[in-house]
């Protein structure tokens, strides 16, 4: 746009004297436009009276910008409605929504279709619940404390923590095999659960393998791991007779991969050297209902077995080697 007074120069092939004076032309220029502007009024109002010739005569309700400045989430949300979940949390305004990341699909491996309940033994604010952890259950052929503390190392290692932090390399483990793996509790609680919720918990979940991760606190000198299987039982909720057998099974593929992988050694304390022993007194195994072990990793109380215990790198053999003995329970 020109800011001057100056005339403008002439057009290209113009037919305009360019001898008549600037001043002139524009008035021409200015009579033409007065003589449009009725012709467009009246073209105004025709189309503002077509346009209210609906039902309601109500105007059409002005339409959204171009959809390349709004996401389809955002298109189609009611009034009031927060925008689309599938926008970017991080995307500048008025950016289109980027595509939701899919959620990764289960890892497809020999464990596909089965579950396993993980329990860490224990829980390290048992410490300062003994009120609530010492009350008696039943576990169908006696009463027992719903939990006890457990052990720890000479220095302070809990066992408590030792078998949370297993049980979650377990549950990887597990999970890359493309099982369903389901953990008793991971110390979201002040304490416990009881014995008796423990299996519960195995059993609800109609699991095809449940193991207990522990670690034992016998003296000094007695060293090595151990698997304990239900003994058969019958009395109250408990009846162990369907679940021995395999139970059994399912313990001796722990062990042997258990040694294999850690290379640890059966304990030299109980088990005649087998590092299997069978017991009838706990109530997470009396009353289970689904194959279900302990695992005794090894004993705290003895400075090498300790060593072991409180090495990262051990604790991911152990949970490997128990693993390792699921899968080839469940026919991976």
């Amino acid at each position: 746009m020109r800011n001057d007074d100056s005339p403008p120069p002439p057009e290209s092939g113009s037919s305009v004297n360019p001898d008549r004076p600037w001043f002139t032309r524009r008035s021409t220029l200015v009579v033409g436009v007065a003589a449009l502007a009725p012709a467009a009024l009246a073209g105004w109002v025709l189309t503002q009276a077509f346009a209210g010739s609906g039902s309601d005569g109500a105007r059409p309700a002005p339409q959204p910008a171009s959809h390349s400045t709004l996401s389809p989430g955002h298109r189609d949300a009611k009034p009031g409605s927060t925008p689309s979940t599938s926008a970017s949390a991080g995307a500048s305004p008025g950016a289109g929504a980027s595509t939701p990341a899919a959620a990764p699909a289960p890892a497809k491996g020999p464990l596909t279709g089965k579950t396993v309940v993980v329990d860490p033994g224990h829980n390290a604010g048992n410490f300062s619940h003994t009120d609530e952890i010492d009350q008696q259950v039943d576990i169908g052929t006696a009463r027992k404390e719903c939990d006890t503390t457990g052990t720890t190392t000479n220095a302070g290692y809990k066992e408590a923590d030792f078998t949370l932090d297993v049980s979650r390399r377990l549950r990887t483990a597990l999970e890359a095999q493309g099982a369903k793996v389901v953990l008793t509790h991971q110390a979201e609680r002040p304490w416990g659960p009881c014995i008796t919720e423990r299996a519960r918990i195995g059993n609800e979940a109609k699991a095809d393998a449940v193991v207990s991760v522990h670690a034992d606190g016998v003296s000094a000198g007695n060293r090595g791991f151990h698997v304990i299987l239900p003994a058969k039982v019958k009395g109250g909720a408990a009846d162990t007779a369907k679940i021995v057998g395999p139970s059994r099974e399912l313990g001796e593929r722990i062990a042997g991969n258990f040694a294999r992988t850690t290379g640890s050694a059966p304990a030299n304390y109980l088990g005649s050297g087998t590092g299997l022993v069978v017991r009838d007194d706990l109530g997470g195994l009396n009353l289970s209902t689904q194959p279900k072990v302990f695992i005794e990793c090894g004993n705290m109380r003895d400075a090498k077995d300790a060593a072991q215990l409180t090495s990262p790198e051990w604790r991911q053999k152990a949970a490997q080697g128990i693993a390792d003995g699921i899968v080839g329970f469940l026919g991976g």
